[in-house]
């Protein structure tokens, strides 16, 4: 699981059938000053998530696919909840 920040949504004019009904959005990961920067990626939204939203990302497929309830899903990274607040604690 990474905590990420949605800043767009991707557009198709034809999808997988594992995604109908499901938005696809961009995800940025959010890191600690000082880590290495991470590349974005394209997340299945499983939670009503939006631009701007801080959200928890499960990146591993069997994960995803148990979320979906769909076995044999071709998905590897899927929204699972939007964060309310973060705070951390103990970094200088």
């Amino acid at each position: 699981m990474i905590l990420g920040k949605v800043t767009g949504t991707v557009v198709t004019t034809i999808s997988h059938p594992h995604f109908k009904k499901r938005r696809l959005l961009v995800v940025q990961p959010l890191i600690l000053p000082g880590d290495a920067p991470v590349g974005d990626f394209i997340a299945l939204d499983n939670s009503q998530a939006g631009v701007g939203d801080t959200v928890l990302v499960n990146r591993e497929g069997n994960g995803a696919r148990q979320v979906l309830d769909n076995p044999d899903g071709c998905v590897i990274s899927v929204i699972v909840g939007i964060v309310d607040s973060l705070q951390i604690e103990g970094f200088k």
